[in-house]
């Protein structure tokens, strides 16, 4: 896959930090699997990961969690 932004190199697979933040909430999730542009540093993270993240984000949230740092984990 070509990098949307920069489209002169192609993504590779790696790790990304990924951080929500909503309504007082901030989650970081590290070691995110992710594409990533080694021109640009783009990072892309596909669809069911997303949701997974998304949902981690929201039990926090809904947790009246502040702040929260996690290493990522597979569902």
């Amino acid at each position: 896959m070509m990098c949307v932004i920069c489209k002169q190199d192609e993504v590779r697979l790696g790790k990304a930090t990924v951080v929500f933040e909503r309504a007082g909430t901030t989650v970081v999730i590290k070691g995110v699997p992710a594409r990533i542009c080694a021109n640009f540093g783009e990072e892309y993270v596909g669809e069911l990961v997303t949701g997974e993240l998304l949902q981690t984000a929201n039990a926090a949230a809904v947790a009246g969690v502040q702040i929260e740092v996690r290493e990522y984990v597979a569902a």
